[in-house]
């Protein structure tokens, strides 16, 4: 069992930063892949990052790439996104997730936090 849970979210100005988190309650945490994902109102959620089991590989969706960084620290059985330039298109709720491989598709997902808000204003 794995439950995530996020933090870190906030009101920023568009081109500031935040760095979310998501602590895992399972001492298992460092065979899970761990993914963000993202929902507007009124859209799907949406891929943003993922990172798999021992950190060596990461993947990013064309709008986050070469702005945030996915890392995790599975001695501390947390995940971290860091959020720079950030637009206004970013904001939505943030979710952590967790699952048996790195995936970019939400369905290859079995565990999942409850978000965290996002806002980045113009």
């Amino acid at each position: 069992q794995v439950q995530p849970v996020e933090s870190g979210g906030g009101l920023v100005q568009a081109g500031g930063s935040l760095r979310l988190s998501c602590a895992a309650s399972t001492r298992t945490f460092a065979n899970y892949a761990m993914g963000w994902f993202r929902q507007a109102p009124g859209k799907e959620r949406q891929f943003v990052a993922a990172i798999s089991y021992n950190g060596g590989r990461t993947d990013y969706a064309v709008s986050v790439k070469g702005r945030f960084t996915i890392s995790r620290d599975n001695a501390k059985n947390t995940m971290y996104l860091q959020m720079n330039s950030l637009k206004p298109e970013d904001t939505a709720v943030y979710y952590c997730a967790a699952g048996a491989s790195t995936s970019r598709f939400r369905s290859e997902y079995d565990y999942w936090g409850q978000g965290t808000q996002v806002t980045v204003s113009p």
